[in-house]
């Protein structure tokens, strides 16, 4: 049995996966408030503690933060993680701690068809890199490299590189951002949950429109972004929709950064938990408009394929197939 986790700042994910041929089947999952536990081996713990005959072969955890030395220090969450320490809590030889978008990215690989939404319907080059960008949280980027063979799944902290403005309105939302984080803006600030909030605050602040919605009235602890795309997409209020509308201008920026950075010719998957979410405010071609605005490169882009990926499981399942590797496990 294969015990697979995606660790984020929000949830954390933990399944069980059997091998039957050379496909992995699901057969238990549980999702817990990360925030209600000190560390991960407790949420293991908690995972564990009905299912005591669960021999575990095989172990992987997909953790939103930088894996150095097999430690991380989660970005969004006060964990601190070591492989060592997970092998032997689960006394499991077998058990590996890698990047969470690392597991997203490979995970992208054993999804079928169906489970994506095409941007563009591009000729995919199956020998050619891939990308995965990511915004649910935080901002997660990835990169699966191709050999000719296989893919290697490459964790990156892309989502922390600078925001770069292309147009008058987000030279203006760079200047507001900077009041608030004179130190560093990243495009994480903005292409996340949190994000989502802060471009609402800033099309408040400017006078783009008067607010329809009462945001202060929500109750303690609720979720602004979700409130705020859940009205654009009602179209109830202008200063919501342009919200919904300035996040995919500058998501899609960033995909073609990555795209350019990567050189994935191959495609680019959208993943995390936002662009399922808000799939109706989607414009197909804006999107792929903002996504090959790169000057001279422009035409290459536009020969990439890009997708959605809307499996909410799409972390879980790569870690389970990179526990399940046994190239992985031997590394």
């Amino acid at each position: 049995m294969i015990l697979a986790g995606d660790i984020g700042g929000t949830k954390t994910w933990l399944a069980l996966f059997e091998q039957q041929g050379g496909q992995l089947r699901m057969t238990q999952q549980q999702q817990f408030a990360s925030r209600r536990y000190s560390n991960l081996p407790a949420v293991i713990d908690a995972f564990l503690q009905n299912r005591p005959h669960q021999a575990i072969s095989a172990a992987c955890f997909g953790v939103a933060g930088a894996v150095i030395d097999g430690h991380c220090r989660t970005t969004n969450l006060a964990w601190e993680i070591s492989q060592q320490q997970l092998s032997a809590h689960l006394s499991t030889p077998d058990t590996r701690l890698i990047n969470d978008l690392a597991a997203m990215a490979f995970g992208m690989l054993h999804l079928p068809a169906e489970d994506f939404v095409e941007l563009n319907a591009g000729a995919m080059l199956p020998s050619a890199n891939r990308a995965v960008i990511a915004a649910g949280t935080g901002l997660g980027e990835a990169l699966l490299l191709n050999d000719g063979e296989h893919f290697h799944p490459v964790a990156t902290e892309g989502g922390h590189c600078d925001f770069a403005p292309v147009n008058a309105q987000q030279d203006a939302l760079l200047v507001w951002l900077r009041q608030r984080y004179p130190e560093h803006v990243s495009v994480e600030r903005i292409v996340c949950g949190s994000g989502i909030e802060h471009l609402y605050d800033f099309l408040r602040d400017s006078g783009f429109a008067r607010a329809a919605i009462d945001l202060d009235a929500l109750p303690a602890g609720s979720d602004r972004a979700a409130a705020i795309s859940a009205c654009a997409l009602q179209k109830q209020d202008a200063l919501c929709v342009e919200t919904l509308r300035l996040f995919l201008e500058i998501y899609a920026a960033e995909a073609g950064n990555l795209a350019l950075k990567s050189l994935a010719l191959g495609g680019v998957y959208l993943g995390g938990g936002i662009a399922p979410k808000i799939l109706p405010a989607i414009d197909q071609q804006q999107f792929m408009a903002n996504f090959c605005r790169k000057g001279r490169f422009s035409d290459m882009l536009r020969k990439i394929p890009l997708k959605i990926a809307t499996n909410a499981q799409t972390g879980l399942i790569g870690a389970a197939y990179y526990a399940a590797e046994p190239s992985h496990r031997s590394e």
